[in-house]
């Protein structure tokens, strides 16, 4: 079985960080190791408050794992300050995993803040060159290019402008486009777009979390990158489908339902 890291934070209503990067591995028959960055308080409507955890524990518990276990992919979720990216940079840097993928997260769906501005230089310097592969949407995009993404010729320039900053491969999601959405991969070879369908649901909390996590999983699996982006679209797009209506707000994709499907199980979970 490969193991699989998630560098991120603690969803407490289980939907995105930690919580779907950890339902995704096993999913995928992974198994799925942790490191938290911070503790949130949420739920399917908003983030109430953040407790970032030290970078001494976050370096601890890099070290923890590192210095015991076999690590064949790691995928990176929030990281809220300076600190806390750069003791994830050394480590990395130190312990040179593969397959490292970096999910891009700064601001929340309910719009909370989860990266602080001042650090965003930062991630851009200091993690985007580690990963083989970064996963911005279009807001995260346009905040680390100062690019208005509204069409194809300006995702196409934002994509180039991550590269000159260091990135190795660039997957765009597009889900904030108009129009029907439009993910875009750069993977040293040409850009590929993967086209989608909207699908009428609220309940989208902790896709991007999951796609990358897919995406990762893929990769330790042993997976090219385009296939692997490939494969994490299909099993997103499977997820938000069979999505669950918890709360009163967006609630979660649902990793297992492939896994209900054929334990037989879906009528028992809908009740």
């Amino acid at each position: 079985m490969k193991n699989v890291l998630t560098i991120a934070g603690s969803d407490s209503c289980g939907g995105a960080g930690i919580q779907a990067d950890l339902k995704t591995f096993y999913a995928h028959g992974i198994y799925g190791l942790s490191v938290i960055t911070a503790v949130t308080a949420q739920n399917t409507q908003t983030i109430t408050a953040v407790q970032d955890v030290s970078p001494s524990i976050i370096g601890a518990q890099i070290d923890a794992i590192f210095g015991d276990i076999n690590v064949d992919a790691v995928k990176i979720g929030m990281l809220s300050n300076l600190d806390s990216i750069q003791v994830v940079a050394d480590r990395l840097k130190r312990y040179k995993p593969k397959n490292i993928v970096l999910d891009t997260v700064m601001v929340s769906k309910s719009g909370y803040n989860l990266l602080q501005p001042n650090a965003i230089n930062e991630l851009v310097s200091q993690l985007i060159p580690l990963a083989i592969l970064i996963t911005p949407n279009i807001p995260e995009a346009e905040l680390i290019t100062g690019t208005t993404i509204d069409d194809e010729t300006s995702a196409n320039m934002a994509i180039r402008k991550l590269i000159e900053l260091g990135a190795k491969n660039v997957l765009l999601k597009g889900g904030h486009l108009l129009g029907k959405p439009i993910d875009r991969l750069y993977d040293g070879t040409g850009t590929h777009s993967f086209y989608g369908e909207r699908i009428d649901t609220k309940n989208t909390h902790g896709t991007g979390c999951t796609l990358s996590s897919s995406i990762t999983c893929n990769l330790a699996l042993g997976f090219d990158l385009k296939n692997s982006c490939i494969n994490a679209k299909a099993y997103v797009t499977m997820a938000i489908e069979n999505s669950i209506d918890l709360g009163s707000g967006a609630g979660p994709v649902n990793h297992f339902y492939e896994l209900y499907q054929k334990a037989g199980m879906l009528n028992e979970i809908k009740k």
